[in-house]
C-alpha cells in the first residue's frame, strides 16, 4: 500500500482523536456563506518520505500531480505572482483584478540578492550551491519576508525549503506554518517531492528524503465527514513516478516532464469547500 496514504491516515486520525478545536476563538477564515471556518488541529507534525523507495502520492483520492507540479513551477521556475501565468485556478480567490497575489511566493523567490559570486535570486543561489558548494549547510530558501507581508494576498504557508547533500544524495526539509490537511497536504508533498527530484537531477545527485514539518496541521469543521470517509478506505499500491532523464536545466522542466505509472486511486466525488 502507498506509504503516503499510511502517513495521511495516521495524521488525520491523530488530529481527529487528539486535536484541539478553536471553536472558542475568533478565527480569520470564513466560509463562502460568511460562517467562521473553525478547525481541529495538532501542533508540530513531522513526516518523512524517502523518495528512493516510492513517490508519496495519495491513492485514497486522486491528486492531480501535473496541476500540483505546474503550481510549483509557477512559483519556483517562473517566479510569478500572477495567476494568469498558472494553468489551474487554485489561486484565483486570492488574486486582485489584475491577477496579482502581491509580493508573495514567486515574487520573493525572484528578488535578486548580492553575493561575492554575483547577483542571484534564491532559486539560482540554491542551484549554484548544489553544484559548487554541496558541503554547505546554508542551502535554503525563505519567502516569509516580514517587510512585504502587508503587500501579500496570503502569508506564505510553505515558506522555507532547506537542502542538504549527504554523499551523493540530496535531502530537503519543507517548513510549513499552516496546513489544510484535506485540501493541501498531499498537494504540497507531491510538489516538494518533485522539486527535490528536479534539483537533484540537474545537480548530478540522487533524490533522498523529504522531511515535512507542519506547525499547525488542521482539519476544517466542514471537512471532517469527508476526511473520515477517506481514511476508512484501504490504501492501494503506490505508483511509480518517472521524470524525464534528459532534462539537465531546472528551467527546462515542465509539468509534462513527469509521468505516473500504474496510478490507482479511489473515486472521490465530495466537494471540498475552501475557506478564505
Amino acid at each position: 500500500m502507498s506509504y503516503a496514504d499510511q502517513v495521511f491516515i495516521e495524521n488525520c486520525r491523530d488530529i481527529l482523536t487528539n486535536g484541539v478545536w478553536d471553536t472558542d476563538q475568533n478565527v480569520r477564515p470564513k466560509w463562502e456563506d460568511g460562517t467562521p471556518a473553525h478547525t481541529v488541529k495538532k501542533f508540530g507534525i513531522v513526516n518523512r518520505y524517502d523518495l528512493r523507495k516510492e513517490f508519496p502520492i495519495l491513492t485514497l483520492r486522486r491528486t492531480y500531480y501535473r496541476s500540483a507540479i505546474d503550481e510549483l513551477l509557477w512559483i519556483w521556475q517562473k517566479k510569478s505572482n500572477n495567476v494568469h501565468d498558472l494553468a489551474s485556478h487554485v489561486w484565483d480567490a486570492w488574486a486582485d483584478e489584475n491577477g496579482s497575489i502581491g509580493k508573495a511566493y514567486g515574487y520573493q523567490l525572484g528578488v535578486k540578492h548580492h553575493y561575492p559570486e554575483g547577483d542571484m535570486d534564491q532559486v539560482d543561489r540554491v542551484l549554484y550551491d548544489l553544484k559548487h558548494n554541496p558541503a554547505s549547510r546554508r542551502i535554503l530558501t525563505n519567502i516569509y519576508n516580514f517587510a512585504d507581508l502587508s503587500e501579500m494576498a496570503l502569508y506564505p504557508c510553505a515558506y522555507s525549503m532547506t537542502f542538504n547533500v549527504s554523499g551523493g544524495t540530496l535531502n530537503g526539509i519543507l517548513n510549513q506554518r499552516s496546513q489544510d490537511m484535506l485540501a493541501a497536504n498531499n498537494w504540497n508533498v507531491v510538489q516538494y517531492s518533485a522539486l527535490l527530484m528536479m534539483m537533484a537531477q540537474v545537480s548530478g545527485l540522487e533524490a533522498g528524503e523529504l522531511v515535512h514539518v507542519i506547525a499547525d496541521a488542521h482539519i476544517y469543521d466542514r471537512h471532517v465527514p469527508v476526511v473520515e470517509k477517506m481514511i476508512a478506505q484501504e490504501p492501494l499500491p503506490a505508483p511509480k513516478m518517472v521524470m524525464d532523464p534528459e532534462v539537465k536545466d531546472f528551467y527546462q522542466f515542465t509539468r509534462y516532464s513527469f509521468t505516473l505509472e500504474d496510478y490507482q486511486f479511489h473515486p472521490f466525488t465530495d466537494a471540498i469547500p475552501v475557506a478564505v
